[in-house]
């Protein structure tokens, strides 16, 4: 510490009234100390913090170390203790409680008054540096959320910019050189001698449309917007149809070019063909086959599903809901819909196909769940299984097994499940209490609790063993 060259002549006119001035100007808080550390005096520099601590008052008479937070009565002791004049004052971070038991900062230093054993203590409000600091951490967070939000957009511009099935590519304005290529172009242009990426667009394309693509790339830059340009590509590649756009980034205009291969082949050719011959197949096959969207509407169905559905054309099917046509309109349906969602595929459901005739058909769905263009969409191979099992209609005579009869919720009503139930229970019971009599009907008759008559026309209504000696001895 450097002190004044020669205090007695610049300050030694001073009196006690211009002494405090000085004191309290220097200081938000300034606390007048005697020898064994208790308050004698104390004024405030700032208002804000005088009226904070607006019950400072009571502080005259009582220790320094009595009246601050208890985690700082260590601070105030150390800066009581014992120190050279000559040394410059240690500041302190030292919290006081306000009247609300709020804590204040207040950085703090000690300096000898003059006296034997009298000290003053000169405090600064650090409130308006920690609200700072406050702010600045707060800035920084928000920054720190800015930033992560902008990777995770840069990293979603990525995917989709990789996994686009269009051939997508990033140019420079200016210069009009490919900066970025996604895998589609870079297959549309493998055929190609040079590298793609930092080469001018125009030099991938045929020769005579070259001059065409750097007006449309030059008037795009200029103008914000242009029309779609049809290209061939250099070396007797295919046609495209070149879309275009700006878009500015890092201060620089960039240019997002978009090529379409005329007739939709991104690869300069037809669907190969066995893929050709696989569809011609699947139109023709025997089995209803029926694609729908992800709500379940029809988008393209073939001749055999027509057939069952007692429909003319393709088109009196498409964009209707397979449901209209599928076992008990929006129930069945939603099931499946709904085991695809989960696992992706389902096989042999049992369930009945309506006729717009009022024809029906007993028939298995197997189904499987894909995604194209990124959008689920749902394919399902229907089979006509009557000729091949049709069990019997209720009320034909036929007990069925409870397999049966839990295939049959949701498409029969439920009187009729539980008449089946009870008659598959009694036939049940009827055979197990022959078993048990060694085919004695009477035994059988009395161990069930019937008559003769009744077992008789139960037996002959469930076809059970031969009756015509047992009838006529009853």
């Amino acid at each position: 510490m450097k002190a004044f060259r020669s205090p007695r002549i610049s300050l030694g006119q001073l009196d006690a009234d211009a002494a405090a001035g000085l004191v309290v100007a220097s200081a938000d808080l300034a606390l007048v100390l005697d020898e064994v550390g208790a308050i004698r005096d104390l004024g405030f520099g700032s208002d804000d913090l005088a009226r904070d601590l607006e019950a400072a008052e009571a502080w005259l008479g009582k220790p320094w170390v009595d009246i601050v937070a208890r985690d700082s009565r260590t601070k105030v002791e150390a800066l009581l203790g014992g120190r050279d004049a000559a040394d410059a004052p240690r500041w302190r971070h030292v919290n006081y409680v306000a009247g609300e038991g709020t804590a204040l900062p207040v950085l703090c230093a000690v300096a000898p008054l003059g006296r034997a054993g009298a000290r003053v203590v000169f405090g600064r409000d650090l409130r308006p540096l920690s609200h700072l600091q406050q702010r600045l951490v707060e800035v920084q967070q928000s920054m720190e959320r800015d930033y992560s939000r902008l990777r995770q957009a840069e990293t979603r511009y990525r995917l989709l910019f990789q996994m686009s099935v269009d051939p997508l590519l990033v140019l420079d304005a200016e210069t009009q050189r490919v900066l970025e290529a996604n895998p589609a172009a870079q297959r549309l242009f493998a055929g190609g001698a040079r590298r793609l990426t930092g080469r001018p667009l125009p030099e991938a394309f045929a020769a005579e449309d070259r001059s065409a693509l750097h007006s449309l790339l030059t008037t795009l830059r200029s103008a914000g917007r242009v029309d779609d340009l049809r290209a061939r590509l250099a070396e007797e590649g295919p046609e495209v149809t070149v879309s275009a756009s700006t878009f500015r980034q890092e201060g620089g205009l960039l240019v997002l070019v978009r090529l379409e291969v005329a007739g939709g082949a991104t690869d300069g050719a037809g669907p190969p063909e066995a893929r050709s011959k696989l569809l011609k197949v699947v139109d023709g096959v025997p089995d209803g086959f029926v694609v729908t969207d992800a709500e379940g509407r029809i988008l393209t169905a073939n001749a055999a599903f027509l057939d069952m559905t007692q429909l003319t054309s393709e088109d009196q099917a498409r964009g209707t809901g397979l449901d209209r046509w599928l076992g008990r309109q929006g129930v069945e349906f939603e099931v499946l819909l709904a085991t695809l969602r989960n696992r992706g595929s389902v096989r042999l459901y049992a369930t009945t196909l309506r006729g717009e005739l009022g024809g029906q058909t007993e028939c298995e769905i197997s189904g499987v769940a894909v995604l194209h263009g990124g959008q689920p969409c749902y394919g399902f191979s229907i089979r006509d299984v009557g000729p091949r099992v049709r069990p019997a209609r209720i009320g034909e005579g036929a007990t069925r097994s409870v397999e049966q009869l839990t295939e049959l919720i949701g498409r029969v009503p439920l009187k009729d499940l539980v008449r089946e139930a009870t008659d598959a229970i009694e036939r049940l019971c009827i055979e197990a209490a022959l078993d048990l009599t060694g085919d004695n009907r009477a035994s059988a008759a009395e161990m069930l609790g019937l008559s003769r008559q009744s077992l008789y026309v139960k037996l002959r209504r469930y076809g059970l063993g031969d009756l015509g000696s047992d009838e006529a001895e009853g």
